[in-house]
């Protein structure tokens, strides 16, 4: 069973903690990877782009002109997808693009992911991630002190100073852990877990 140190938010050896091999130490499967994140993406969409067929367009109660005479194509109403102001031909309607992920795949995806991120060197364990104040010079001296460039940082439970600290630096996002998901932990170079988070993540996803 492989083991990663524990750090202080002054990146300061607390200890070794042995990462579950059935979380952490999972075959990476970059096709349930891609039809996971694919997923959540298309579950972000809104899906209410729409466009009024000619039933749905007001007017055109009203023939334009006469049947016979003016040398122009028969029309009967305003509101054919021929003219303009007129109706839509096979335009877009609101729909759902909402795709199914069962929960043992999804199970399956996050085991995935945290196993790459493992494997690559790229998590990191600290005591406590949460900051005094609300103040973003507070989170960078962390970020420096742990060596954080790009990282995902899961909490337990959400951290209103933490995230207020690091809400204006796109290089950086926290989540509690209830939120975490594979979009976000493949989106962030590197991954930081309390050592509170990690022990609900090894919990829930070790069973």
């Amino acid at each position: 069973m492989a083991t990663v140190e524990l750090y202080d938010k002054e990146r300061r050896v607390k200890g070794t903690v042995e990462l579950p091999e059935a979380v952490f130490g999972a075959p990476v499967k970059p096709h349930l990877l891609h039809h996971v994140v694919v997923a959540q993406l298309a579950a972000r969409r809104a899906g209410t782009a729409s466009t009024k067929i000619r039933s749905e367009v007001s007017g055109g109660g009203k023939k334009p002109f006469r049947q016979k005479g003016t040398g122009r194509a028969r029309m009967g109403s305003t509101r054919s997808p021929l003219l303009r102001g007129g109706g839509v031909i096979f335009g877009p309607r609101p729909r759902s693009f909402e795709k199914k992920v069962n929960r043992k795949e999804m199970k399956a995806a996050l085991r995935c992911a945290l196993s790459a991120k493992a494997g690559e060197s790229k998590l990191l364990l600290v005591e406590d991630l949460d900051l005094s104040a609300p103040r973003t010079k507070e989170f960078l001296e962390m970020a420096g002190k742990l060596g954080l460039s790009e990282a995902l940082l899961v909490t337990d439970g959400r951290s209103e100073n933490l995230d207020r600290g690091i809400r204006n630096l796109s290089s950086y996002k926290s989540i509690p852990v209830e939120g975490l998901n594979v979009y976000d932990i493949l989106s962030y170079d590197q991954l930081v877990l309390s050592r509170q988070a990690f022990e609900k993540i090894s919990e829930v996803l070790g069973t």
